[in-house]
């Protein structure tokens, strides 16, 4: 499970981190679809994208606050949802599919390391158990 998590998140951080960055450097006027939105608004969405790619991977890799991954995960489902909603508004079905199957992805990438096989920090940063020094009787 932990291999088909980590290949998953690598493919979301890839899809998310050319979304998103394709967001922050296009001209607003390439970036008009059927539903107009306000430019701002895509600038954002692209930096959000390319945060949550980054959290898909580092704090895994890292080992530093891996909760932040499932985290990253649930908030990329929240924009997919949006993206399929305002697709399927503007009268894409195909986009919108593709939006709602990256959406599920994300939320199984969120729900694998939350439940099915968390992230592990660093040996000074587990849980509860954090800061404990074991019992030994000499």
């Amino acid at each position: 499970m932990t291999y088909a998590l980590w290949t998953l998140q690598a493919l979301l951080a890839l899809i998310f981190l050319f979304a998103g960055g394709a967001k922050l450097v296009m001209p607003l006027e390439a970036m008009k679809g059927p539903v107009e939105l306000p430019g701002f608004f895509l600038r954002s969405l692209g930096v959000i994208e390319v945060l949550g790619a980054v959290g898909l991977i580092l704090p895994g890799l890292l080992r530093i606050r891996p909760g932040l991954t499932p985290l990253a995960a649930s908030g990329l489902v929240i924009i997919m949802i949006g993206a399929t909603v305002i697709t399927l508004v503007g009268g894409d079905v195909a986009a919108a599919l593709i939006s709602l199957v990256v959406g599920l992805l994300a939320a199984f990438v969120a729900y694998g390391r939350w439940r099915l096989a968390p992230l592990r920090g660093s040996a000074g940063t587990r849980g509860a158990d954090a800061g404990r020094r074991p019992v030994t009787t000499d």
